[in-house]
């Protein structure tokens, strides 16, 4: 007869693909039910946005059909965030299991259009996603996300607005749509503080802040106060952008903060008239400057005027043309930055 430790033994073969450790080790069978030759089991992933839930599947209903005596197997997929642990010194953001920082070393690459279309797919794969816009100076995610308003307070804390599954914080929401923010280094670096932690996030499983252009006072006090899980830089291909995304890279690094990857936005662009494929900014700089580094390439977004369209209308590609190649390349993007956020996690 058919017992759970032949289940578990069985499994115990089975490694996931991304973290390299077999599937019994990392908690991620539960919920084993054995009724005679059927076997029912819940596979917990470490993500919604898992890129190889289909392999690892398929994986757990071969290992299970191998032993003797089981004629079916019936697995569900289910998924659990894990909270990246942090520094003991930092101070963590209640109910918020991992801050995921959008930078790039430079502005003009398209790094918001990047977090908003992240946000929205993450929360599309059924993750918690709150979206914090970081940037004091030229905040852009309420045009983006075509949101307006003045949030609300619980009597504590702000209580962040929601759209297309996303809870999000800027700014834009708290000043005049016209008016110009004028302030120096500890202004901004106290705004952003309040940003973080005066709000009511609730439950969240990721939470994306786009940060400013370069290295100054807002990342610092990301980095310097929050527990970051990890970095996702933006770059363009040409040598310009690429220099500087190697400062931000290299700035992170140096306060203790895990590079998640970098992506390379504008890669391309395709005529959508005869389908040629044009390299405008050059190409292929973010996956050697990746190498270089050693850190992750997330891969490559297509320069596009719907990307640009349904930003300024206010409902990210991801939302607005979910069947489109340029919401799946955002879509990829942000199964891979979840993968990382995973790996990251499990290290810890």
């Amino acid at each position: 007869m058919v017992s759970e430790s032949d289940v578990l033994k069985s499994l115990s073969e089975v490694k996931d693909p991304e973290l390299g450790r077999d599937l019994v080790s990392l908690n991620m069978i539960k919920n084993v039910v054995i009724d005679g030759p059927s076997v029912s089991l819940t596979l917990e992933l470490t993500t919604p946005a898992c890129p190889m839930r289909s392999q690892m599947k398929q994986a757990v209903e071969e290992a299970v059909h191998s032993i003797p005596g089981v004629e079916q197997v019936i697995v569900t997929l289910g998924a659990r965030v894990r909270q990246g642990a942090g520094r003991p010194e930092k101070r963590r953001i209640p109910g918020v299991k991992n801050v995921v920082a959008v930078a790039s070393g430079k502005g003009g690459v398209g790094k918001s259009t990047v977090a908003v279309n992240l946000a929205v797919a993450l929360a599309q794969t059924g993750a918690s996603v709150g979206l914090l816009d970081a940037d004091i100076y030229g905040p852009s995610i309420p045009i983006m996300m075509g949101l307006s308003g003045r949030p609300e307070s619980n009597g504590e804390k702000l209580l962040p607005l929601e759209r297309y599954g996303v809870r999000m914080i800027s700014i834009g929401f708290l000043l005049p749509s016209e008016s110009a923010v004028i302030w120096r280094g500890p202004m901004v670096m106290k705004a952003v503080e309040q940003l973080l932690y005066d709000v009511e996030w609730g439950e969240i499983d990721y939470l994306i802040v786009d940060l400013p252009p370069g290295t100054g006072d807002a990342q610092l006090t990301l980095a310097q106060q929050v527990p970051v899980t990890g970095a996702v830089i933006v770059t363009t291909p040409q040598n310009v952008a690429l220099a500087d995304a190697v400062k931000g890279v290299n700035m992170f690094k140096e306060v203790g903060v895990p590079i998640l990857g970098i992506i390379e936005n504008m890669s391309y662009f395709v005529c959508p008239h005869c389908q040629g494929r044009t390299e405008l900014f050059s190409h292929g700089g973010g996956a050697e400057t990746a190498e270089r580094l050693g850190v992750r390439f997330l891969g490559e977004i297509p320069l596009d005027a719907e990307v640009r369209k349904a930003g300024d209308e206010g409902s990210p590609i991801v939302q607005s043309r979910y069947d489109s190649p340029q919401a799946s390349a955002f879509r990829d993007l942000a199964e891979k930055v979840a993968a990382a956020v995973s790996v990251s996690t499990s290290c810890e």
